[in-house]
């Protein structure tokens, strides 16, 4: 994107002129690179004054660094005063995936629309319901100051989802603090209008195998950290297939069962030393009912035998786990009321359940009964060209129309 480019989106997304419908919504908030390497105040400072016109009060939450900012808003229920601090939940992420090495057709961070799509990046993961949201709220305020709304209505606009769910906590963590307990929490990331009523967790970690280098041609004088790395990530592969044939796996997943996956390495100098350093990541996808430990306490177990190979050979070797991810499960069975009431505004009792994670379990264990329901695939994440189409961002806006609705009885 050109420089001129990227003033004109500036231009026009800091426009006080602000969109009615979600379409046009969409349009402005893909207009903000939020790519997760950079900042989303911009994005965020814009929501906030919108909000603000709409007479809202906006509370915020900033990283260490305050170059981002989660938002939460609630347009409050009426004058009943058991009420105020429960309501529903409306979450979002604001971050999106980069668009480095990807050939796209259109400029990512412009909105473009092609035989009833509409691209860019965000466009399902996940602003296009962020849109839907935003899109909502005169309506919400408006039966709110006619003391309609019997539940209060949040939105939750979080940062840095796309790197560890590192936003949301700081959210739930201010929510205690101000004694606010929502009812219930949708978190909108694509799922094609289907209601998602459980999903894995994610846990990342870093292996460091570290050996003694020698010349190559006396490998005895050594301690080959590739070598050893190798023999860690082979074990891991076999646990990989023993936990995939479990007797608790779960055929309601779209992948029924947990997985290890050894995603990168790095080791090495030159083919004639033998290698001191090998580091290599993988990551933990699991089944709601399993645990970390499921797989930490084996693989602990054989580093401590590997280690104590290596260090017969040169006291100073050893490896090192370390944990750089964590986001939890989302469990199905807390979310039974909220799933009734998705079902009776839908007419649709159709659950799935995912291999991919999001915000929903960290609201799950804040003892939020949460699902997943948003317009657009997560087939269409991530990628170039990336789109929602438009009879997603109409059925969504359904959905959230009568669930406004249901606000008011």
């Amino acid at each position: 994107m050109s420089l001129n480019t990227v003033n004109k989106v500036s231009q026009e997304a800091s426009s006080t002129d602000y969109p009615v419908k979600s379409i046009d919504w969409l349009t402005r908030l893909i207009g903000f690179d939020t790519v997760s390497r950079h900042s989303n105040l911009a994005l965020i400072n814009d929501v906030q004054a919108y909000c603000e016109q709409l007479g809202l009060t906006v509370d915020l939450t900033f990283n260490k660094e305050k170059n981002k900012a989660n938002l939460f808003v609630t347009v409050p229920a009426g004058q009943d005063a058991d009420q105020i601090n429960h309501g529903l939940v409306l979450s979002g992420h604001t971050d999106v995936v980069p668009v480095d090495g990807q050939t796209w057709t259109s400029d990512p961070f412009v909105a473009t629309i092609r035989d009833d799509k509409l691209y860019g990046r965000g466009a399902c993961d996940m602003k296009g319901f962020i849109a839907c949201a935003l899109a909502l709220l005169p309506q919400a305020v408006a039966l709110s100051n006619q003391g309609k709304l019997r539940r209060p209505l949040h939105l939750a606009l979080s940062f840095d989802e796309e790197v560890g769910c590192l936003g949301a906590p700081l959210i739930l963590a201010d929510l205690k603090m101000r004694g606010i307990t929502p009812d219930y929490c949708i978190v909108g990331e694509p799922t094609n209008m289907t209601m998602v009523v459980a999903h894995k967790g994610i846990a990342v970690y870093r292996c460091r195998v570290h050996g003694k280098s020698a010349h190559s041609s006396l490998t005895h004088q050594g301690v080959n950290a590739i070598s050893y790395a190798s023999r860690l990530i082979g074990f891991v592969d076999e646990l990989a297939q023993a936990i995939s044939h479990r007797d608790d796996n779960d055929d309601l997943f779209d992948v029924p069962y947990s997985t290890l996956s050894v995603g990168t390495i790095h080791g090495g100098t030159a083919t004639n030393i033998v290698p001191n350093l090998c580091e290599f990541t993988f990551d933990y996808r699991n089944l709601p009912h399993m645990t970390q430990d499921d797989i930490v306490a084996p693989i602990q177990t054989k580093i401590a035998e590997l280690t104590e190979q290596m260090q017969a050979r040169a006291p100073e070797t050893g490896i090192e786990l370390l944990q750089e991810e964590s986001v939890p499960a989302m469990r199905d069975g807390d979310n039974a009321e909220l799933q009734a009431l998705v079902t009776a505004l839908t007419g649709d009792d159709e659950r799935h359940k995912v291999a991919y994670a999001t915000e929903g379990g960290q609201y799950t264990n804040s003892g939020i009964p949460t699902i997943i329901c948003g317009p657009g695939s997560i087939e269409q994440a991530h990628k170039a060209d990336e789109f929602v189409a438009l009879s997603e961002i109409e059925r969504c806006d359904g959905f959230l129309q009568k669930l406004l609705e249901s606000c008011t009885a």
